[in-house]
């Protein structure tokens, strides 16, 4: 059997990312999330409320199923990191998560429309973004044996962007073919492919399936040339990865450095996720935009997201990823300013003409930045990771990484949810946001940008 080149292995890699965006950008952000809440508000309405407490209710509905879905996420990410390091294997985890991604992808296709079952359409969603979340970090721990310490910064920022484009992609199908606007057409003037029914909004939540299969599809060449697991001959013992992760938990007390920038992508990443996952809601919410509108949004995000995680790998291999990362905080905190103090009649409290679009324009120009600077965050991110770990515990610490980027994944959301309810403005509820990426900021001072690895594997 012919050995598999460093090039095939590292394009299986992107493989991952091209199959797992889709929920990300399909599902929580452009078409499943928006549609949760725009039910959920119709719901709300349909018992009564204004609606301006529907919209609050239904942002606060979707940002408490983050919280808890968060809570799980990142209890659990450590353990099984540490269980996997002790075997050395991580594919047949990643199969198990895999699993769980297509199961709760394909199983939104039976949100009812009415709002009936809000609380299944959370459960199903979270069961399918665990898989992917879990996924992801058995994933990025393999970063760290895919090339040199100077490669990887190119190697994660292609990565990203290679999987927008995949996200984008499958977001312009459903939008073309499958989801109706008000009319009952598609984007492109049809009428929804499969007999689809708009007035059940069928199309819409053929996006979970839509997933579902892309993954199982494009996740093939991820399997069939990345296989860099090095078994250790040991069994996974729950006790042994537990005294694994509270001795990396101690010895953080001499890592200044890894411990800070836990720390520090511990809230910024949090407020990015945020803004990932109310993005959509803020523009169903309080624009009034339509699934459609809200998906060419999207196409429009994800193809910046596209370009700039690329350009991000390129200065990330010149100037490090310290750097990257705090230029994408400033853009991103400038965003959720402009979100916060926009609304359909003013801009900064300045009144706007009756029907203007200038709100569009800018929050198209928003969307730009939130997928341009996130996916060089997220790439800029999980390089810098790398250069606080080895190739022998790269699984625990992109677990510890991942519990760090969910021990406050509730932060966001639950924050998200109380000033939501404290105002009654689904607007002025993101505004939390800027102080979780403030507070990432100021704790990268005490980040080495060389990181503290000395080991580094090519294979």
């Amino acid at each position: 059997m012919a050995e598999i080149s460093a090039r095939k292995r590292i394009w299986g890699w992107f493989f991952f990312d091209w199959a797992s965006q889709p929920y990300h950008t399909v599902l929580m952000t452009f078409i499943f999330g928006p549609f949760f809440v725009s039910v959920a508000s119709a719901y709300y309405m349909s018992m009564g409320m204004g609606e301006d407490l529907a919209d609050a209710n239904a942002q606060s509905y979707w940002s408490l199923g983050q919280t808890f879905i968060g809570l799980f996420i990142g209890i659990c990410a450590p353990f099984l990191g540490a269980m996997a390091d002790t075997t050395g294997r991580r594919r047949p985890w990643i199969y198990l998560f895999s699993l769980m991604y297509v199961v709760g992808a394909a199983g939104l296709w039976w949100s009812n429309p009415d709002g009936s079952n809000l609380l299944q359409m959370i459960l199903v969603f979270g069961v399918g973004f665990i898989g992917a979340e879990f996924a992801l970090i058995f994933v990025n721990a393999q970063l760290p044996l895919l090339g040199s310490k100077e490669e990887i910064g190119k190697i994660s920022g292609s990565g990203f962007a290679f999987g927008y484009i995949g996200g984008l992609i499958a977001l312009a199908i459903m939008l073309a073919l499958f989801v109706a606007q008000p009319n009952g057409k598609t984007l492109i003037g049809l009428d929804p492919a499969l007999g689809l029914d708009p007035a059940m909004r069928e199309g819409t939540r053929l996006a979970g399936p839509v997933a579902a299969l892309w993954y199982l599809v494009f996740m093939v060449p991820y399997f069939l040339w990345v296989k860099v697991d090095r078994a250790t001959g040991k069994k996974a013992s729950a006790s042994v990865a537990l005294s694994s992760i509270m001795a990396t938990l101690r010895g953080l007390r001499h890592r200044a450095s890894a411990a800070a920038y836990l720390g520090s992508s511990m809230f910024y990443r949090d407020a990015l996720n945020g803004l990932y996952a109310f993005g959509g809601t803020y523009a169903s919410l309080v624009l009034n935009w339509n699934i459609v509108l809200i998906g060419v949004f999207g196409i429009i995000s994800g193809s910046a997201a596209a370009l700039f995680s690329w350009l991000g790998g390129k200065f990330d291999s010149k100037f490090g990823p310290k750097p990257v990362i705090i230029t994408a905080i400033w853009f991103l905190m400038f965003v959720v300013l402009v979100i916060v103090n926009m609304t359909r009649e003013s801009l900064f409290g300045f009144e706007l003409a009756e029907g203007s679009n200038l709100p569009d324009i800018i929050f198209f120009g928003c969307g730009m930045l939130i997928g341009g600077m996130g996916g060089i965050l997220q790439a800029a991110s999980r390089t810098l990771m790398t250069r606080h770990t080895t190739p022998d515990n790269a699984t625990e610490s992109f677990g510890l990484y991942g519990l760090s980027g969910r021990a406050t994944a509730f932060l966001a959301p639950a924050l998200i949810f109380t000033v939501t309810t404290m105002t009654g403005s689904a607007r002025l509820g993101v505004s939390p946001l800027i102080g979780l990426f403030l507070i990432g900021l100021f704790l990268l001072r005490w980040v080495k940008p060389e990181g503290e690895s000395e080991q580094w594997e090519t294979l």
